[in-house]
């Protein structure tokens, strides 16, 4: 796994850290089970605290992507996956909410936005 810090960028470090971490988890690279590497090491890895490093896997273990074993480290949970899944279908819902608040301004109707989205989706089985 390779992170990268992008220092110019507005997404905090730690969120940077996190963010790929979580990514590396839902694509695979990193499977169910396996070890993380040391808090410290990814510190100094990274050229960075301690505290940052140790930010972004507390966020990580607190939405139940990673645990902690004590004196061996971080692992991936093996329930990633129903959580990833979760975690996704969150987000298709609340892309859907914004597009039902926008169709509402626009004043389209229930069948409009519906023949959008089947639109959308012919487009992506191309």
């Amino acid at each position: 796994m390779v992170i990268v810090i992008k220092n110019n960028s507005n997404v905090p470090i730690y969120d940077q850290i996190k963010n790929q971490i979580l990514d590396a988890i839902m694509s695979g690279e990193i499977k169910e089970g396996e070890c993380l590497p040391s808090i410290r090491g990814l510190a100094r890895d990274l050229k960075v605290s301690v505290i940052t490093t140790t930010k972004a896997y507390n966020d990580l273990e607190t939405a139940g992507y990673i645990f902690a074993v004590q004196g061996k480290g971080y692992y991936v949970s093996e329930r990633s996956n129903e959580i990833l899944y979760e975690k996704l279908l969150e987000e298709i819902e609340s892309h859907f909410d914004q597009a039902i608040l926008i169709s509402k301004k626009a004043a389209l109707k229930e069948t409009d936005l519906i023949a959008i989205l089947q639109n959308l989706l012919k487009q992506e089985e191309r």
